[in-house]
């Protein structure tokens, strides 16, 4: 490994905290390296949260990650930037660390390659795709050992899990990965989610919904690796005091604008409430390649006095426009469970959502939202509509037992304090085989 990159490696290990026991009751915090495929990004904000909150219990946290989110607006978002190392911004040094590994580490390198060539077998990209991860793999061990990692985590059950995996088999070191959205759920043969949660020290679930997914996916025997840790507020969100009364004709969306997020939907549901007289606003916040299909779509249905396109917003303009709005809307049409859900329960706005995957588990029809068949815009439409006619006190009454529900569930430092014990036991037990085993405690990252 290079000077520049062991210098990198040093800024990232003295900006994290000094340790404090771990929540388990262990003197000894894990270092754990986290693994993204993009960080960070504007849609990824609860795994920068995540991230704070273990170092605020004392957990040394190493970010690693393929390349950083476009169009980054949060100052908090530039600031992780600083602090992530980037995988492929050093190619020179992926081959090197390649050529380490094969001569230095010759079982560990068969064993990763081995496993490649496993992930390969119904996978839906080509050889050179995953031989490019296993690349990148020597390159996320190289690291680990540099910083004296004891874990690895990663984000998505997608190439950051594969990465991790195969990055485990090089360095000996557990590893674990957070499933989030429907997209491993959609093709689990394809990215060999039964092979990932095997080797797995575990696995997280972010919802019930997504663990019972996870459920049918992996082999009864590993549903014990199967862990709920749910994605957090933070004090943004949690210190709001008072509730700013809105009864403003205005809903909010928030969301990437990919087909799963329904937009077209959502604008197809504004046309149905104007044709019926309906005086209203509906501000989407978001961007991505889709974006000029839905504004055709608005001027083609007369909207374009209606509902507003706003691009990204950095993360206190987003928090502006939910409190500025009645509700917030999502219509998607395959999820998990936003989080943009949580943090407008949080700022006690009632929810208008679509009845799919864990919207449910926080939106409770006429209790803190509205629920409507997915795919339906005359569904949605009638869900906003009685949004859009509900007194004030029933709105007001719906936020503060949205807020009470999400706060009880999502707080980040809870959240983070149970993953936190998670690799704390992981490290523990992988101690304990190198002892039965007679060899020196973490003799992989050596």
């Amino acid at each position: 490994m290079s000077n520049s990159i062991n210098a990198e490696l040093k800024m990232q290990l003295t900006s994290v905290p000094s340790k404090k026991p771990s929540p388990s009751g262990s003197n000894r915090m894990p270092t754990v390296l986290y693994l993204i495929n993009q960080y960070p990004a504007i849609s990824h904000t609860f795994i920068k949260r995540e991230v704070l909150a273990l170092e605020r219990l004392g957990v040394a946290v190493v970010r690693v990650a393929a390349r950083a989110g476009k169009e980054l607006v949060d100052p908090g978002d530039l600031a992780e930037e600083k602090r992530t190392i980037y995988l492929l911004q050093r190619p020179s040094a992926l081959l090197r660390a390649t050529i380490s590994s094969l001569l230095l580490r010759p079982r560990g390198f068969g064993r990763a390659l081995l496993m490649t060539l496993r992930m390969m077998r119904r996978s839906d990209r080509g050889p050179l795709v995953h031989a490019f991860y296993f690349v990148e793999a020597c390159g996320v061990a190289s690291i680990a050992r540099g910083v004296g990692a004891t874990h690895l985590h990663a984000h998505f059950g997608t190439n950051p899990a594969e990465l991790a995996l195969i990055a485990s088999r090089l360095s000996g070191l557990p590893y674990s990965f957070t499933v989030h959205g429907c997209g491993e759920f959609d093709k689990p043969e394809f990215l060999a989610l039964e092979a990932k949660i095997e080797a797995a020290a575990f696995v997280v679930a972010v919802s019930y919904y997504g663990r019972a997914q996870l459920y049918r996916w992996c082999k009864l025997s590993d549903c014990r690796k199967i862990k709920l840790i749910r994605c957090g507020i933070d004090e943004q969100f949690n210190a709001m005091s008072e509730m700013e009364r809105c009864e403003a004709p205005r809903f909010v969306c928030v969301a990437r604008f990919s087909r799963e997020k329904g937009l077209d939907i959502l604008i197809k549901a504004a046309a149905v409430m104007a044709a019926n007289g309906h005086k209203f606003e509906v501000v989407i916040v978001g961007d991505g390649e889709g974006r000029k299909e839905f504004e055709i779509l608005v001027a083609a249905l007369g909207l374009s006095g209606t509902v507003r396109l706003r691009g990204w917003l950095n993360n206190a303009d987003v928090r502006r426009e939910i409190i500025s709005a009645r509700a917030l809307v999502v219509s998607s049409l395959a999820e998990n469970l936003p989080i943009v859900i949580m943090e407008a329960m949080a700022l006690r706005r009632p929810v208008v959502a679509t009845q799919i995957a864990g919207i449910p588990e926080l939106v409770i029809p006429r209790e803190t939202g509205w629920l409507a068949a997915a795919g339906a815009p005359e569904a949605l439409a009638a869900a906003m509509t009685e949004c859009l006619l509900a007194p004030r006190e029933q709105l007001e009454a719906m936020g503060r037992r949205g807020r009470e529900r999400v706060l009880a569930l999502h707080d980040v430092d809870r959240e983070a304090a149970g993953l936190a014990d998670l690799f704390a036991t992981s490290v523990s037990q992988q101690n304990d085989i190198a002892i039965a085993e007679d060899r020196p405690l973490s003799a992989a990252v050596r």
